[in-house]
């Protein structure tokens, strides 16, 4: 793996964490309300769209 690639790895996991951490705390407000389906459907929504901004956010800084 080159070195590039592995800190490109590392800064698309750490911003989908933070994306998927921020969510989460919108997601707690409500989350006493929804049923456990819910609650699965919006942890794979929160992945989801996680892996995507941070994806996108790489290829618009052109660090592919």
């Amino acid at each position: 793996m080159k070195s590039g690639m592995g800190s490109s790895l590392l800064i698309t996991a750490i911003m989908t964490g933070v994306f998927c951490a921020g969510f989460s705390v919108v997601v707690s407000q409500v989350a006493v309300q929804l049923s456990m389906t819910a609650v699965i459907a919006v942890s794979f929504v929160s992945g989801f769209l996680g892996s995507t901004v941070a994806q996108l956010v790489q290829k618009w800084r052109g660090d592919e």
